[in-house]
């Protein structure tokens, strides 16, 4: 196979544009005869002469007009090229892949993505569910670019190989059967509840949230069944087993459906005296949050954190 040199070649077409090794040494900022060898240099690697004496010219040869328009197709790839390295140095192509806990996917990714679709057609980004601790395994190993996780579970903001960045406090809400004497008690605080029997994950992060709430309010919530699916839990408060608290994102983004919130059986009150709140935090490993596609993508992140934020209620 062929050695194409491509800088021997785009003297080739200089010369062919201008007609002079003179003309294209004077263009190129090179001296005639380093023009001269460069193409004597790149007849050897093709194996073909690419110019003959035309009176005090040189003329090109028919392997020559060859292999320029060849050589013309490869500078156009190159372009091409050029102007989508420029685009991913700016942030505006590649990839960059988000681990992200099951309800940020809905609230916060989802959005996100779809506003950089908009404004940034030629950056994509792959989605990875990861709960918890995993988030931050998988970021660590590079297998994403991003992590979404709860601040409960997250590395310190002193751990030196990540770098935090809060997305959004989301607020907890209490589900309690409708027909609880404490559905419409005005000023419900969770320290109200402290006697009743509570329903959350035997372990994982809800676990550690709600007793964690429970335990600043003043008291350790007594489990009476655990549950860590959505419906599950609001389908229990709905038959009047206990009460939960539930993450005001998740419901705001469509995470539970009406169906599975229990419908008219659970009645959701918002703690204004005493909000328990979960902290949604994003992560990249130290050093590669400037990268211009993932700042991108972190900063559509906290623009649906604020949408998410200002539009969150009980619905």
């Amino acid at each position: 196979m062929a050695d194409w040199d491509i800088k021997k070649l785009r003297i080739l077409r200089t010369l062919q544009e201008l007609g002079t090794v003179t003309a294209t040494a004077e263009a190129l900022h090179m001296t005639p005869s380093a023009v001269s060898q460069q193409l004597t240099g790149l007849a050897k690697q093709l194996g073909v002469t690419l110019l003959e004496a035309h009176g005090r010219r040189v003329r090109l040869t028919d392997a020559a007009q060859l292999v320029l328009r060849h050589a013309e197709a490869v500078f156009a790839q190159l372009e091409r090229a050029d102007a989508e390295l420029l685009d991913y140095l700016q942030g505006e192509a590649g990839q960059v892949r988000v681990g992200a806990f099951s309800t940020a996917i809905p609230a916060l990714v989802v959005p996100a993505v779809q506003e950089l679709r908009r404004t940034h057609p030629g950056l994509s980004v792959a989605v990875r569910e990861a709960e918890a601790e995993a988030a931050y395994e998988l970021l660590a190993e590079g297998s994403v670019d991003l992590a979404l996780s709860l601040a409960a579970h997250a590395p310190t903001p002193r751990d030196p190989k990540f770098s935090r960045v809060q997305l959004l406090a989301d607020p907890l809400d209490v589900a309690l059967p409708a027909g609880h004497p404490l559905a419409a008690e005005p000023g419900l605080r969770l320290a109200d509840l402290a006697g009743e029997p509570w329903i959350f994950g035997s372990s994982g992060p809800w676990s550690q949230i709600t007793t964690t709430a429970c335990e600043s309010a003043g008291f350790v919530p007594e489990q009476a069944h655990a549950a860590a699916d959505w419906g599950a839990i609001l389908s229990m408060v709905a038959a009047g087993m206990g009460v939960a608290l539930v993450s005001r994102m998740a419901m705001a983004a469509g995470t539970v459906s009406r169906t599975e919130r229990g419908g008219p059986g659970v009645a959701l009150r918002v703690l204004h005296a005493d909000q328990p709140r979960r902290h949604v935090v994003a992560a990249a490993r130290r050093g590669s949050e400037g990268a211009p596609g993932l700042a991108k993508v972190l900063a559509a992140l906290r623009q649906a954190a604020d949408q998410s934020q200002g539009e969150a209620h009980i619905r």
